[in-house]
C-alpha cells in the first residue's frame, strides 16, 4: 500500500473527480448517495433533467445545498448550452441558433458575445456555473452529421476569434467555458456516441489548423478543455485523445501551456465504452492527463470507477502527486467561480421569466 495516502476521507476526495449524470427532474437517492458518500465533483444535466426556469432552479438549489452542507464544497453544475440543437435549454430561456449560424452573421463576434452574455446571465439566475462550449473543432468541407450546425465554420482563425469571444465573454459573467473536443473532431469521419473516429493528419497539418483554435482558447484563459474520443495516429497511434498521455499531458499541457482543467468527452460513448470499457477508460484518462471525469448516465459506473481508482491509488499504480495536482486544479476553478456566488433565488427567476418560469 501507498505508505504516504492518508485513507481518512479518500473516497470523498477520488469523488471530486467526477462529473456524473442524474436520472430525472428531481433529486433522487442514487445522486444523494454520491455527494454524500464520495463528495462528487459535479452534475451533468440534460434535457431529462429540466421541465422549466423554476424546477430547475430549485434542483440547482438542493444540490448545491446538499454538498454544501455535507462537505462544504459547491458543485460543478454543468450543461451543453451551445445553441442550435445542442440546446439543454428551451423556451422560455433565450434561445440562440448554433455556432454555424453565428459564423454566418453580418456581425458574427458582436452575435457570439450576445450568446455568450445572454446564456450567462440565465444560467447563474437559475444556479448553473459551467457551459460545455465553444465547440473549436474547424471541418474539412462537411463535418460528420453529429457536428453539423455546432461548428463556427472552415477557417481556424475565425473559429479561434469568435471561440475565444464566447469564453471571455461567458467567463467574465460568473460561468466556465469548456472549449471541445481537443485537439479537434474536424475531420472525424464516425460518431464518436457510435464508435471510434480515426483523424488521419500530420502533426503540422494539425498544429496549423485544428489544433490553432485551442491555443488561442488557453490564452485566453478558458477554465476547461474538454479532450476528444478520436484516434490521431501522427500523435498517438495507439489511444484515443481522452486516453493519451501524450495528447492531454505532452501536448495539452506542456506545449500548450495549459493550466486549467482537462475533462473528458463522457466515457459511456461508444468510442470508449466498447473499446477500453467506461470504467478502465475513467482511470486510464485520468492517467493520461484528465482532471474531470464525465459519465453522463449510469451512475453504478461512477461507483465502479470510484472503486478501482481507489486500488490503484492504494497499490501505487497511480502517482499520488499526480492525485494532488487534480484535485488542486479543482479546487481552484471552484474558488474562483463557485466560492462567492450567491444563493438561487426562486423570486428572481419568477420575476425574470414572468408566467412562463413554471
Amino acid at each position: 500500500m501507498n505508505p504516504s495516502l492518508d485513507l481518512d476521507g479518500l473516497n470523498t476526495r477520488i469523488g471530486r473527480l467526477f462529473m456524473a449524470g442524474m436520472p430525472g427532474p428531481d433529486l433522487d437517492m442514487g445522486t444523494e448517495a454520491l455527494i454524500r458518500e464520495y463528495a462528487l465533483g459535479g452534475i451533468i444535466l440534460f434535457s431529462r433533467n429540466i421541465q422549466d426556469p423554476l424546477q430547475l432552479a430549485t434542483l440547482c438549489r438542493d444540490l448545491q445545498k446538499m454538498s454544501l452542507q455535507y462537505h462544504g464544497i459547491s458543485l460543478f453544475l454543468a450543461v451543453d448550452q451551445e445553441g442550435g440543437r445542442v440546446a439543454r435549454l428551451k423556451a422560455p430561456f433565450t434561445e440562440f441558433p448554433g455556432q454555424t449560424e453565428i459564423g454566418k452573421d453580418p456581425d458574427p463576434v458582436t452575435k457570439a458575445k450576445e450568446f455568450a452574455r445572454v446564456t450567462a446571465k440565465e444560467m447563474q439566475l437559475v444556479g448553473l456555473n459551467m457551459d460545455l462550449t465553444p465547440v473549436l473543432d474547424v471541418p474539412r468541407g462537411t463535418p460528420e452529421k453529429h457536428l453539423i450546425g455546432r461548428i463556427f465554420g472552415e477557417d481556424a482563425e475565425a473559429v479561434a476569434s469568435l471561440g475565444c469571444a464566447v469564453i471571455e465573454e461567458l467567463q467574465k459573467n460568473g460561468v466556465m467555458a469548456v472549449a471541445k473536443h481537443f485537439p479537434g473532431l474536424g475531420m472525424a469521419d464516425f460518431d464518436p456516441h457510435k464508435q471510434l473516429p480515426e483523424i488521419p493528419l500530420g502533426q503540422e497539418d494539425l498544429t496549423k489548423v485544428d489544433i490553432l483554435p485551442f491555443k488561442a482558447a488557453v490564452q485566453a484563459g478558458v477554465t476547461g478543455v474538454m479532450s476528444s474520443h478520436a484516434v490521431y495516429p501522427s500523435l498517438d497511434p495507439v489511444n484515443s485523445a481522452t486516453l493519451s498521455h501524450g495528447i492531454l499531458t505532452e501536448l495539452l499541457r506542456k506545449r500548450l501551456g495549459f493550466e486549467g482543467l482537462i475533462l473528458t468527452d463522457d466515457l459511456e460513448m461508444g468510442a470508449i465504452s466498447l473499446g477500453k470499457g467506461v470504467v478502465d477508460g475513467a482511470v486510464q484518462a485520468f492517467r493520461a492527463g484528465a482532471d474531470i471525469l464525465l459519465i453522463c448516465q449510469d451512475q453504478r459506473c461512477v461507483l465502479e470507477s470510484i472503486g478501482l481508482f481507489r486500488k490503484k491509488l492504494l497499490v501505487g499504480d497511480i502517482e499520488l502527486e499526480r492525485f494532488r495536482e487534480s484535485l488542486d486544479r479543482i479546487a481552484v476553478a471552484k474558488a474562483c467561480f463557485l466560492k462567492k456566488r450567491k444563493t438561487v433565488s426562486l423570486a428572481a427567476v419568477k420575476e425574470y421569466f414572468g408566467e412562463k418560469s413554471l
